[in-house]
């Protein structure tokens, strides 16, 4: 079922770029996704805690130029992996594997007048995060002493905040370079035979950096 709200809710902001228009310019390129190196408690011990690790896709963004200072922009990535990390009493264990898609929508205002060509731009925006495919590890499992454990976060809304620069080369290609601060927080439930075993608000709250090569149509 989230997979297919991903796909449908990608589907649905792609849809909504008119892409047969002479304002439009696609990055493409590699794009990290870095969680907050602090950790979240488990509600039922203090001590314990959770936290992501990074991990690098391929990204793809697609700017809409309504003119020549503000832009929209869609940020698409193929799933990132995470491994949800134990801190305090249990670090160093991995606790679960996550995927999860963050398509954010952003509102750029690009500084310098267009024959410049390197301009930088700040954006803000919003960031829908989907999680999927969570998958328990076989030390969570020795723990809670049962092979019957699911593990499953919630999908969450937060800002963005951006910085970034482009560089044109001619008149199509150019090169593409941001950094984003994203409010990712998620309800994260452990069950163990059927039964709520752990639950923890996770603090993801990334950067996530982007190096991409442009291409404008």
């Amino acid at each position: 079922m989230k997979t297919s709200l991903k796909v449908a809710l990608i589907s649905s902001l792609l849809a909504l770029t008119p892409v047969a228009n002479a304002a439009l310019s696609v990055n493409v390129g590699a794009i990290n996704v870095n969680p907050d190196d602090s950790s979240s408690a488990i509600d039922q011990n203090s001590a314990l805690g959770l936290k992501g690790s990074d991990n690098t896709q391929l990204g793809i963004t697609v700017d809409y130029a309504f003119n020549e200072k503000w832009v929209l922009e869609l940020i698409a990535a193929t799933p990132f992996s995470h491994d949800v990390q134990g801190s305090g009493a249990i670090e160093g264990n991995n606790i679960a594997t996550i995927k999860q898609l963050p398509p954010s929508l952003i509102a750029q205002y690009h500084f310098l007048d267009s024959s410049n060509k390197l301009r930088p731009f700040i954006g803000v925006g919003v960031n829908y995060t989907t999680f999927f495919d969570e998958q328990p590890t076989a030390a969570l499992k020795s723990v809670l002493g049962t092979d019957d454990v699911t593990v499953e976060l919630d999908d969450s809304f937060g800002f963005v905040a951006q910085v970034g620069a482009n560089y044109k080369i001619d008149s199509n290609w150019g090169l593409h370079a941001m950094v984003s601060l994203m409010d990712i927080d998620t309800d994260a439930t452990v069950y163990a035979n059927g039964e709520k075993a752990l639950t923890s608000t996770v603090e993801l709250d990334p950067v996530v950096a982007m190096f991409a090569v442009k291409y404008s149509f």
